[in-house]
């Protein structure tokens, strides 16, 4: 994000909200830290994110206006969502309306099938693009705010370790050896207790 800045926010933004499940939440915390340390500008970050948000649901919304419940289902079992968990989805969008779709802002896992969800389901426009404007407007600068909370807490010694170890490349290394170790360690216990 630091390289490709404003662009890469957008592309990624826009992506999850038309129904791909990208990093688009991570995204907007990274946005925040970069904010904190001078890399971009937070009203740019904050303008990107939410018309990138509220586009990407829109046209999620006319890509489930147009293509229904089928295309949805073929779409669900790419990016490998249950059944059980598509129609959860579906039902708390049918039930709760705008505010589903509002909410679902701020549930991961709903968040990427809403707008989509919303134009399948027949959810009328306005109200839609109502719930998922205010949403974005809510949604994108708690979690830009977030990072940039992030850089005061921990930001400072991020850069410490940084500036200690020369490359980020060190710490990127380390930080996945560690999950990686961890994860193995985990799965021989779970083996051995089963």
């Amino acid at each position: 994000i630091a390289q490709w800045g404003y662009s890469a926010i957008f592309v990624i933004v826009i992506l999850g909200n038309v129904g791909f499940p990208v990093p688009e939440e991570t995204t907007l915390i990274v946005a925040g830290y970069l904010v904190w340390r001078g890399d971009l500008e937070l009203p740019w970050v904050l303008s990107v994110g939410v018309v990138s948000a509220a586009a990407g649901d829109n046209i999620g919304y006319w890509i489930g206006r147009r293509y229904g419940a089928g295309m949805l289902e073929r779409f669900r079992r790419l990016v490998r969502v249950t059944p059980q968990r598509f129609e959860s989805m579906r039902g708390f969008v049918i039930r709760h309306g705008p505010f589903g779709v509002f909410v679902a802002r701020f549930i991961a896992g709903l968040r990427f099938l809403a707008g989509p969800l919303a134009g399948a389901i027949g959810l009328r426009f306005i109200p839609f693009t109502t719930a998922n404007v205010l949403g974005a407007l809510v949604f994108v600068p708690v979690a830009v705010g977030v990072g940039y909370a992030g850089g005061y807490g921990v930001g400072a010694h991020v850069e410490w370790i940084l500036r200690m170890t020369g490359k980020a490349e060190y710490l990127i290394v380390t930080v996945a050896l560690i999950l990686v170790g961890a994860i193995l360690v985990r799965r021989v216990l779970s083996a051995f207790h089963n």
